[in-house]
C-alpha cells in the first residue's frame, strides 16, 4: 500500500473541532478514492459509501429533501445493511460528487447538523460542460483539498527510501556539503525512474512490484486514452475535437524551443480565440498547469505575470513521457535525452513544483534573456535554471550582475551536479528540487 501525504491532511481534518465536510478534488486516477476509503476504514467504526458514477441510482437519494434525517432514511432504504448511521462514529463518502450536484448542496446541511463526517471526491469538479452545477454551492460549509498524483518524495517512499535518508539529504542541502557519491548515484537513478514512471498510483505500484517498463507504459497510455475519452464524452459538442487537439499538441509544444504556448502548433491557422477554452478545460481537469512569463523577474511574481503569455506543462511527468515516441523511456533511463532533454527535465521540475503547491513562472525577453523558472525561496526571488548536463547560465548571470535593474536574490542551478555554492548561485542535483520548501 502506497504511503500518501494526504493521509496526514485527512487525520488533521478529522481532529478539527466543528469541521466542515471535506471535498477532495484531483485528476482522474490520482488515488482519491483509495486514500479516502483506506482512511475511513481505519478511523471510523462505520463507513457509508456512495459512488454516483458507478451507481447513478444513488443520485435519487438527493432528489427530494436535503434534511439530514431524510437523507439518512433514503440511504438506509437504498443501501440496506450496508448503511449504519451512528452519530460521531459514521463517515459518509460521496464519491464522484460532481455527478450529483445536489449531494454537494447537501454539505451545508451536514455541516449544520454535525453528527456525521462527510467526504466528497471529484475528478471533474468545475470543468466546463461536465454535468449540472449545484443550485447552491455550499460556500463556507466545505473544506477543499486538491490531490495530485504521487510526488517525488512519495515515489521515494514507495521505493523503500526511508525518512532518515531524506533527512540526510535535507541536512546536506542546509549545510551546503556534497552528497556522498553512492547516495548521489542512487538518487539520480531514482530521479530518472520517476521521470518515466511519474506518480499515478496504479503505475507506481506496478513499477514497484514488477520493474517492467512495458507494463508501466501500457498503463500510462491507458490513462491518457481515458483522459481523451473524457474530453469527447463530457465536453461541449463544439469543443470536443478542439480539446483533444490541444492536449495532443503538448509534447510537440515542449519539444520545440518555444518561448510560449503557440496555438498555431495545435492546428494550422489556430488562434487563441478558438482554442483558449479548450486549454482551460484541460487545466481545469488538473492534467496540465500553465507557467506564466514575467514582465520582470521579481516579487510579487503573480503581480508581474503576463496572463496571455505562458508555457504549458503536464502535471505528471510520467504521463508526459508516455506521450512521446516509443523508446523514450529507455533513452531516459540510460541518460540519453537527445533533443528532448530540455523538455523532459523542465517538465520534471514543473511536476515537482506543482505538486509542492508552487505556481509556475518563467522569464523571457526578446533581447535574449531567458530563465527556465522563477520562484520564491527563503523569502526572496530566485532564478531557476535547468541543465540536463553542464551548460552555461548566461542569462541568469546577466540578471544577477545588474542588481540596480533586477531585484533578484540569487540563482538555483539544477542539473547533473552535486551540491555547491558560490556567491549567490546555489548548484544542486535535479533530484533535490523537492526539498526547496522554504518559501
Amino acid at each position: 500500500m502506497l504511503k500518501r501525504k494526504v493521509e496526514t491532511l485527512l487525520k488533521d481534518w478529522k481532529n478539527t473541532p466543528q469541521k466542515s465536510p471535506l471535498i477532495i478534488k484531483g485528476q482522474r486516477q490520482c488515488g482519491k478514492t483509495f486514500s479516502v476509503k483506506a482512511f475511513a476504514e481505519t478511523n471510523y467504526k462505520h463507513v457509508v459509501y456512495l459512488n454516483f458514477l458507478k451507481n447513478p441510482n444513488y443520485i435519487s437519494i438527493f432528489n427530494g429533501s436535503l434534511e439530514v434525517d431524510d437523507l439518512i432514511i433514503m440511504m438506509s432504504a437504498l443501501l440496506g445493511n450496508n448503511a449504519v448511521f451512528v452519530p460521531y462514529e459514521t463517515i459518509i463518502i460521496l464519491d464522484e460528487i460532481q455527478d450529483c450536484p445536489e449531494a454537494r448542496t447537501s454539505l451545508k446541511f451536514f455541516k449544520e447538523d454535525g453528527r456525521f463526517d462527510v467526504i466528497g471526491t471529484g475528478s471533474l469538479l468545475g470543468v466546463k460542460g461536465y454535468g449540472k452545477q449545484p443550485k447552491s454551492v455550499p460556500v463556507g460549509s466545505e473544506t477543499l483539498i486538491e490531490m495530485m498524483p504521487l510526488d517525488f518524495e512519495e515515489f521515494l517512499w514507495a521505493n523503500g527510501i526511508k525518512e532518515e535518508v531524506i533527512d540526510n539529504l535535507k541536512k546536506h542541502l542546509q549545510i551546503g556539503t556534497p552528497i556522498p557519491e553512492a547516495l548521489h548515484n542512487k538518487m539520480w537513478e531514482l530521479m530518472l525512474q520517476y521521470t518515466v514512471v511519474g506518480g499515478m498510483p496504479e503505475v507506481v505500484q506496478k513499477f514497484v512490484d514488477t520493474k517492467q517498463m512495458n507494463i508501466v507504459l501500457t498503463l500510462q497510455r491507458n490513462i491518457i486514452r481515458s483522459y481523451e475519452d473524457d474530453m469527447v464524452k463530457y465536453a461541449d459538442d463544439k469543443n470536443k475535437s478542439l480539446i483533444r487537439e490541444c492536449f495532443q499538441s503538448i509534447p510537440k509544444q515542449l519539444s520545440k524551443e518555444n518561448k510560449k504556448f503557440q496555438y498555431s502548433m495545435v492546428k494550422k491557422g489556430a488562434t487563441a480565440a478558438k482554442f483558449l477554452g479548450s486549454l482551460q478545460w484541460i487545466e481545469d481537469a488538473n492534467i496540465v498547469s500553465r507557467c506564466y512569463n514575467l514582465d520582470l523577474p521579481e516579487l510579487p511574481l503573480d503581480g508581474n505575470a503576463i496572463q496571455d503569455v505562458f508555457k504549458v506543462y503536464m502535471n505528471d511527468t510520467g504521463l508526459f513521457v508516455s506521450m512521446l515516441e516509443d523508446g523514450t523511456q529507455f533513452d531516459i533511463l540510460q541518460g540519453n535525452l537527445y533533443g528532448y532533454k530540455g523538455a523532459i527535465f523542465e517538465n520534471l521540475i514543473a511536476d515537482i513544483f506543482v505538486k509542492m503547491g508552487r505556481k509556475l513562472y518563467y522569464y523571457h525577453k526578446n533581447s535574449g534573456l531567458e530563465i527556465d523558472f522563477v520562484t520564491r525561496y527563503k523569502g526572496g526571488c530566485y532564478l531557476v535554471e535547468i541543465k540536463a548536463t553542464t551548460g552555461n547560465t548566461k542569462s541568469a548571470k546577466t540578471i544577477l550582475a545588474h542588481p540596480e535593474k533586477y531585484h533578484v536574490d540569487g540563482m538555483i542551478k539544477l542539473g547533473q551536479y552535486n551540491i555547491g555554492k558560490t556567491d549567490r548561485i546555489l548548484t544542486l542535483p535535479l533530484y533535490l528540487a523537492f526539498l526547496l520548501t522554504e518559501y
